[in-house]
């Protein structure tokens, strides 16, 4: 059976954790770096400690990033960048944060809408997924461990319209790949090739490993 790796390019660097020189605050809110706001606030346990946890989505303010596209008007193309802050009890500690690893929503999705961020918390895990319509979605899974967020799992979807082409779904855990073709030319009625592969991945990735999650494109190399 062949193995495989996972690669990622233009989008790893050795540390974008910037922890603050005070990474204990009275409240989660204080970690918002000066000059940026925050556009969705996520709760939910990161570490299963029965408390609840916060995640910021944050965004530049730098009037030099507004831009005037002439159909669309004046664009906020500020990127944004996620906070994350640990809930322990009488405080909060900085657990991770990165200023500008995510796009502007307002990026140009030349004949289509550029691919839509939702960043979510589900059985304590945290979510980056990126939905982009008919052509499928895309989706990072963390895990909090050893004082990080450790890359777990990545699912991948590419479609036509309604019809599902291809998905690839990989369990970092398990090692395990598991890839399902359609097989069928004309796409209607779906036909499903299934096959399951070894994965093996050099070292971890975590999540202060991700510069830039938009030029994250998965490569999957034979060998």
């Amino acid at each position: 059976m062949n193995k495989l790796f996972l690669t990622f390019t233009l989008c790893l660097t050795w540390n974008v954790f910037s922890q603050s020189s005070n990474n204990i605050a009275k409240v989660p809110q204080d970690f918002i770096p000066s000059g940026h706001l925050i556009t969705e606030s996520i709760r939910g346990d990161l570490n299963n400690d029965g408390l609840e946890d916060y995640v910021f989505i944050t965004k530049g303010t730098l009037n030099s990033k507004f831009v005037k596209d002439e159909m669309r008007g004046l664009l906020d193309r500020n990127r944004r960048g996620i906070v994350i802050v640990l809930n322990k009890g009488n405080k909060y500690e900085l657990a991770f944060e990165s200023r500008d690893c995510f796009s502007s929503e307002n990026e140009d999705g030349g004949v289509y809408f550029p691919p839509f961020l939702n960043v979510s918390i589900e059985k304590g895990n945290l979510l980056i997924h990126y939905a982009h319509g008919r052509y499928g979605y895309w989706r990072y899974n963390f895990k909090y461990q050893n004082s990080g967020f450790i890359l777990i799992g990545y699912d991948r979807e590419e479609a036509s319209g309604p019809v599902l082409l291809r998905s690839v779904s990989i369990n970092l855990i398990t090692k395990k790949m598991l890839i399902k073709e359609n097989t069928n030319p004309n796409y209607r009625p779906e036909k499903f090739k299934s096959k399951w592969s070894d994965f093996i991945l050099k070292k971890p990735l975590k999540l202060n490993d991700f510069v830039d999650f938009d030029a994250c494109q998965a490569i999957l190399l034979e060998c």
